[in-house]
């Protein structure tokens, strides 16, 4: 019997579920498109299509254990009940999902209700990686050397002094080895490691699950309000569900600059800190600084989450430039959780248009501080530029 790919509805990144919770809590109406991005040109091998729907129908089977449900509602207390046992009934449906396939291509579409459709994208990408490489009949290391490498690798985060979470679910090479370094990093990480963005794992390995939003929350803000309030309405929005709580802005979905305009004194004290997405780190961490700074707080009480794309010399290189200025840490997540040989793929999955109350369909666009992560519709990317005056 063919055992399914995923085995637990948990295995997911931790900011599904809290939006999931703000989307049902303020949106239930709304209603969300996600499409897949092929960004790394990838060729898929014949009967990819075929195997990728029967590992989605098998998702179906999914839901939450009552261990699962103890776990999050200990763990996570601004999980409501009510979310908590809406969670519990929750089924995926695999209808949701379109999948086809023309030549080595594939496309994969996702549309439905956004309180149900948040949660497919990262298993989604997460099947996609898995079915590649096992299909391609690309070989990876061993067991025994993906063990040794995330040790050296944990190893020497400890000696730069950083706090390092896992955030490798997206793009993991499979299963197996984020098994494989979720258990070295918790055997090995100590002083380093402090967490992981995959709830499954978290919950297996004891360990915290990380997250707060994703560029989808205040890309569907857009929609709903217009580009020129997505920023501060989706701030308050999350503020109005968190009350403090998950305290950690994205900055980056309409450039870094912009973000800034509507992230005043009161969202700069009231949040945590910032997550680093695209553009230049250090860059970003300058700016950010400055606009505390500005604003006449201390940086050294907020925290930068630096997540774009790390590995230990980009870390190391951060680490020194932002040591004794501000707080950090360092969500890391393909170098982990896909480095055992293959080439780690470069795909998306991205929403492209929301129904905000059942009404007409608008396309969402994404504008990061890094162009070639522009996402979305042109025309509607350069009437965003436009009105947030971006060049």
């Amino acid at each position: 019997m063919r055992r399914p790919l995923l085995l637990s509805i948990l295995d997911n990144d931790f900011y599904k579920f809290t939006m999931q919770q703000g989307a049902m809590m303020l949106y239930p109406y709304a209603k969300a498109r996600y499409a897949f991005i092929n960004r790394g040109k990838h060729a898929f091998p014949p009967g990819f299509a075929t195997a990728l729907q029967a590992a989605v129908d098998d998702m179906a089977m999914l839901q939450l254990t009552r261990e699962e449900k103890r776990f999050l509602a200990v763990t996570c207390p601004y999980l409501s009940p009510v979310y908590l046992d809406f969670l519990e009934g929750y089924r995926y449906m695999p209808s949701e999902v379109n999948i086809e396939q023309e030549g080595d291509q594939v496309s994969v579409t996702i549309e439905g209700p956004w309180y149900r459709t948040i949660l497919w994208e990262v298993p989604l990408m997460a099947l996609i990686c898995e079915l590649y490489y096992t299909l391609t009949g690309k070989d990876r290391i061993s067991d025994e050397e993906v063990s040794e490498k995330t040790r050296q690798k944990i190893e020497n985060y400890i000696k730069l002094q950083v706090t390092v979470a896992e955030f490798g679910t997206r793009r993991r090479h499979s299963y197996d080895v984020h098994n494989l370094v979720m258990q070295a990093l918790k055997t090995y990480g100590n002083g380093s490691f402090i967490g992981t963005s995959n709830v499954h794992m978290a919950m297996k390995y004891q360990t915290k699950p990380i997250g707060t939003h994703a560029h989808e929350w205040f890309m569907f803000h857009a929609a709903h309000y217009g580009f020129q309030m997505a920023n501060g309405l989706a701030l308050e929005s999350w503020t109005n569900v968190y009350r403090g709580d998950l305290g950690i802005a994205l900055s980056d979905t309409y450039t870094t600059d912009v973000f800034f305009r509507q992230f005043d004194k009161m969202y700069s004290k009231l949040f945590d800190g910032v997550r680093h997405d695209s553009g230049d780190p250090i860059l970003f961490a300058e700016k950010v600084i400055a606009h505390y700074h500005k604003l006449g707080i201390n940086p050294m009480g907020k925290t930068i989450i630096f997540s774009d794309g790390l590995n230990y010399e980009k870390v190391a290189r951060i680490a020194t430039a932002c040591r004794n200025k501000i707080g950090m840490s360092f969500g890391i997540g393909t170098s982990l959780t896909n480095d055992v040989g293959p080439a780690a793929m470069n795909i998306v999955i991205k929403m492209t248009a929301a129904s905000p109350e059942g009404d007409e369909w608008t396309p969402v666009v994404k504008l990061s501080d890094e162009q070639g992560k522009y996402t979305g519709n042109s025309e509607m990317i350069e009437l965003a530029k436009q009105i947030l005056h971006i060049t």
